[in-house]
């Protein structure tokens, strides 16, 4: 039953800080547009689903597409800072300024270059966010080579992008999901924040901002907890890829 003493716990500690909020809510008499009661949002999403649905799934694809490219060019140029040291040296201080762009900055920059209609821009925000994580993680996995391996490779003769196929980057899986763990919810994120700002309005943050707008905040709240749940979807949807990817790892965790 390790299933339930992993789930079981949170699941009441979810339940009861819902309900004190509802107390907390009602008895205190707060205002909606400070914080709505949970019964007034559960109410909404329910109303609301279809267009919660609608948007998360706009949101969703803006934030899975940026999610793989942004994975992709990460992993390539680790493995390619692993195998060139002078690249490492000029990749790390670039990763580090592309993690230090504010979304709130990048979003407009970038929605002024492309159509008003074009969801390009949130995706490229997406794939700029995911980079730094993938990347960092993916570096230091394939820096952790066992020197056992290492020395059998030499053995062959194998080429340093024979060796990063066939030892480092298997050697690096475990880097590589946890950084895909971490970028898969910032993904969400960036996708979400970066519909603030202008562009097609069928997504999670446009109709948050327009709910908002109209004094909806209940509204606007159901609309985040889509939000909230799809950014935990992509988030279990990488830990069952972990575990198809590698289930001796998870054996050995058992």
């Amino acid at each position: 039953m390790k299933w339930a003493r992993a789930i079981v716990p949170p699941l009441v500690f979810g339940v009861a800080a819902i309900a004190l909020w509802q107390v907390i809510v009602v008895a205190g008499r707060i205002a909606p547009f400070i914080l709505p009661a949970p019964a007034a949002i559960w109410d909404e999403l329910v109303d609301q689903r279809r267009n919660v649905w609608e948007a998360a799934l706009a949101s969703g694809e803006n934030a899975l597409i940026g999610l793989i490219g942004g994975s992709v060019v990460a992993v390539l140029a680790a493995m390619a800072s692993s195998r060139f040291r002078p690249l490492a040296e000029v990749s790390l201080p670039f990763a580090a300024v592309l993690n230090a762009l504010p979304i709130i900055a990048l979003a407009p920059i970038l929605n002024n270059m492309f159509e008003s209609t074009s969801s390009l821009p949130r995706r490229l925000v997406a794939g700029i966010i995911v980079f730094f994580p993938v990347f960092i993680n993916t570096l230091r996995g394939l820096r952790e080579v066992n020197p056992i391996h290492q020395e059998l490779m030499h053995t062959y003769a194998a080429s340093g992008w024979t060796f990063a196929r066939k030892v480092r980057l298997p050697g690096a899986l475990p880097h590589v999901f946890t950084g895909l763990r971490q970028a898969s919810s910032l993904a969400v994120i960036a996708a979400v924040v970066a519909e603030y700002f202008g562009g097609l309005q069928n997504g999670l943050g446009s109709r948050i901002t327009s709910a908002a707008a109209f004094t909806a905040y209940p509204r606007a709240w159901a609309f985040v907890v889509g939000a909230c749940l799809l950014g935990l979807a992509f988030y279990l949807t990488t830990l069952l890829l972990e575990r198809l990817a590698m289930p001796w790892r998870t054996r050995l965790i058992a």
